[in-house]
């Protein structure tokens, strides 16, 4: 067992988004994975956590997977660079009598990517579209807060872009947790 620490960040407001410096580079673009696939879904969970022991969802069959992508108000949102994937987004939303929560679900970029400067950009776009989510999804109501969690297991830049774009923690937990290795499985072993 290893001591975790987790943070949770928020924001109440769109007012409350500190957009980037940078802007994407030209041969870039961000969008929406409009009918998105469980294996597409878990090709990038596994690219962007592979590194970073992410392993939560790894034991999920294509069924509960598949059950997380076609709830309302779950979008996959992808970062292309010279037309590869580089990072996405997942939001996932949770909508109460008052109003709606988005979870940013899973942020990242794939390793190649880091310290390009994309990170911010992307978060950026992953708030905007977290705030924006209810113009999108008729019926679910308007949006209250939105947030995420990290952990002393991602990578050094995670919790100050976090605080860079906004986002205020509000709960810091450690705890025990069981890590495994996430690269399992991404690629087969070599022959002996």
């Amino acid at each position: 067992m290893t001591q975790v620490t987790v943070t949770f960040l928020q924001q109440l407001s769109s007012s409350e988004v500190i957009p980037a410096a940078k802007s994407l580079p030209d041969t870039a673009r961000i969008e929406l994975a409009a009918g998105i696939t469980p294996e597409y879904s878990r090709f990038l969970y596994q690219c962007v956590g592979s590194e970073l022991n992410w392993a939560d969802r790894l034991d999920s069959t294509r069924e509960q997977w598949n059950e997380v992508l076609q709830r309302p108000g779950s979008e996959t949102w992808v970062l292309y660079l010279d037309g590869s994937p580089k990072g996405y987004f997942e939001l996932v939303t949770a909508s109460g009598p008052t109003g709606s929560e988005v979870e940013i679900f899973y942020f990242g970029l794939f390793p190649e990517a880091t310290g390009q400067g994309l990170g911010g950009v992307l978060l950026t776009e992953a708030l905007n579209s977290a705030w924006s989510l209810a113009t999108r999804w008729p019926g679910i109501p308007g949006i209250t807060r939105v947030w995420l969690h990290t952990c002393s297991l991602d990578g050094p830049a995670a919790l100050p872009n976090y605080q860079a774009r906004g986002l205020k923690i509000y709960r810091t937990e450690v705890e025990d947790s069981q890590v495994r290795d996430a690269s399992l499985g991404l690629w087969p072993e070599p022959a002996a």
